[in-house]
């Protein structure tokens, strides 16, 4: 009897795996070896549409009915100075679709030496099957082919995510994290890391370079000490205030320093039991709502994982209401013996923030 979401889940995979396969290209093509001008985000421009073209064009041949709700679309690509961008995209895209057909795959995703080469038309409309705008029933997917920009210019921190969503509950979860190390105890080590979530099913990390290769499904740990816990946060204060974070560590008694860093890497980490607490209040006055993109596929690793995730009053996330996670304020994501603690310590926190 085959596992719900089995071909979804190997889908999934198939398409992080070539998209993180074609972010690293980038990466040495683009940024490692060229000096960038400051503030020149050319290169993750190119990686961005590039990622998404090529897990949308998988997802289209494997399941041709399935809206795709994406980060990008291809309107910045059609304007006439963008055709350097476009020239890149066609190389990068039909690069990693056409890489060889590894077990598991299926080369009628359109995948493979054999596939058909695909035009910058037609890559450029591929692009725009990412442009549903969500909504409560049904199955959809929720792309982010870059998350944390920064992070990968930088050569830190990023994310290849994808999740397939069910009538609003994030059924299945893949995220690629190209330069985060296989194993926390070595962080020298061999680097880029798979992880992925079956709803009731568990949660499970493999290396990149071979698949094969799995981590026992990860369990984070119930009920550790709180001396022992760090916090997991954005390293960019604009995407979560800082200060509130300091009050936060302060109410529950942490003393380790917190873990920052870019991008959905955060739920990686802390479904293997790193850390204990991710946590983003947005910054005061922005009017900032979260994006479905930033956090299904890191809320059902979590989950999986045996952690627990809500917004900062304890609510759920709403995956159904479109784009956003709407109303609800904030991200909590903590092992579950400590979620109520962490809570209370926000409300406090929020009350010297008022005064």
């Amino acid at each position: 009897m085959s596992l719900a979401f089995a071909l979804e889940k190997r889908v999934a995979i198939s398409a992080v795996v070539r998209a993180c396969s074609l972010t690293s290209a980038v990466f040495q093509r683009l940024v490692k070896n060229e000096t960038l001008t400051k503030g020149d985000k050319s290169p993750v421009t190119v990686a961005d549409f590039s990622a998404q073209a090529v897990v949308n064009s998988i997802l289209a041949n494997a399941f041709p009915a399935d809206p795709i709700v994406g980060e990008e679309d291809s309107a910045d690509l059609r304007v006439s100075t963008a055709e350097q961008l476009r020239t890149h995209l066609t190389s990068l895209a039909n690069d990693a679709l056409h890489l060889p057909i590894r077990t598991g795959e299926d080369a009628a995703w359109g995948i493979g030496p054999d596939a058909p080469v695909r035009s910058t038309d037609e890559l450029l409309s591929i692009i725009d099957r990412g442009n549903h705008v969500g909504g409560p029933s049904g199955r959809m997917w929720a792309l982010d082919p870059i998350d944390g920009t920064k992070g990968f210019l930088r050569g830190g921190q990023y994310a290849v995510c994808l999740a397939l969503i069910v009538d609003s509950v994030v059924q299945v979860g893949v995220m690629g994290c190209p330069n985060l190390p296989i194993s926390s105890a070595n962080p020298d080590g061999e680097r880029g890391c798979i992880f992925v979530a079956v709803r009731g099913q568990g949660a499970e990390q493999r290396s990149l370079s071979d698949l094969s290769i799995r981590t026992p499904l990860i369990h984070a740990p119930v009920l550790p000490p709180l001396s022992s816990i760090a916090l997991l946060e954005s390293l960019e204060a604009a995407h979560s205030s800082h200060s509130f974070s300091d009050r936060l560590s302060k109410h529950l008694g942490l003393t380790a320093s917190p873990l920052r860093m870019d991008s959905q890497a955060k739920y990686a980490c802390l479904a293997r039991g790193e850390g204990g607490i991710y946590f983003r209040m947005p910054v005061k006055g922005s009017g900032y709502r979260e994006k479905i993109w930033d956090h299904a596929s890191g809320t059902v690793l979590v989950e999986e994982a045996g952690a627990i995730v809500s917004d900062s009053r304890g609510e759920p996330l709403n995956f159904g209401l479109g784009i956003t996670l709407g109303e609800n304020n904030g991200i909590v994501a903590c092992f579950k013996g400590i979620h109520q603690r962490v809570l209370d310590a926000v409300t406090k926190a929020q009350a010297e923030e008022q005064d």
